[in-house]
């Protein structure tokens, strides 16, 4: 069992080293320089109580303007990533239900990531491949005003596909896996 100062530890370089560093999520560097990003790490998470956990953080979210995002990270549970997906399609409706719809987006990360039609091995599942099973809700209102601001907002999925496939497999692994030694 790992320690949860060290599986936050472990997703903030992931998300320095890999999403701003990649520059996968041209919006990512702000709230983190900002100190506006929340952990919670939530270890053998039973459905039910994730569930819970997710429409908890969504009335942090609710309760602290200054917080931009939200990490939960299960870092012992969902491993298998068709059991992630079906738990993701249930975060989302259960936030739909509860009127978070329009509010927060919950964006999916796992270390098994792999786009739908895409091989194993494409470099390309490295753009949404974390050190840990992890949920991603964000505020509705700053994506908007984020893309207000971006050029070619579309254009973002299929440059991060272009970059991780220049760089290949080995590199894209090699990053991801390198911030699981920092102490």
């Amino acid at each position: 069992m790992i320690a949860d100062e060290d599986v936050i530890l472990h997703t903030q370089e992931w998300i320095k080293q890999v999403v701003i560093g990649c520059h996968f999520c041209p919006f990512a560097a702000a709230p983190v320089r900002n100190n506006a990003v929340r952990y919670v790490v939530m270890a053998n998470a039973e459905t039910e109580k994730l569930l819970q956990l997710i429409l908890d953080e969504c009335t942090y979210l609710d309760e602290h303007e200054l917080t931009s995002t939200s990490f939960i990270i299960v870092p012992e549970s969902l491993t298998d990533f068709r059991a992630y997906l079906d738990f993701l399609g249930m975060a989302e409706d259960i936030m739909k239900n509860s009127g978070y719809e329009g509010v927060y987006q919950v964006a999916g990360f796992h270390p098994n990531y792999l786009f739908a039609g895409s091989d194993e091995n494409d470099a390309a599942n490295y753009t949404n491949r974390s050190v840990y099973p992890m949920f991603h809700l964000i505020r509705e209102a700053e994506i908007d005003i984020a893309l207000e601001n971006y050029r070619e907002p579309m254009s973002i999925p299929e440059r991060n596909i272009d970059f991780a496939r220049k760089k290949g497999l080995t590199y894209m692994k090699m990053l991801r896996d390198s911030v699981m030694h920092t102490k």
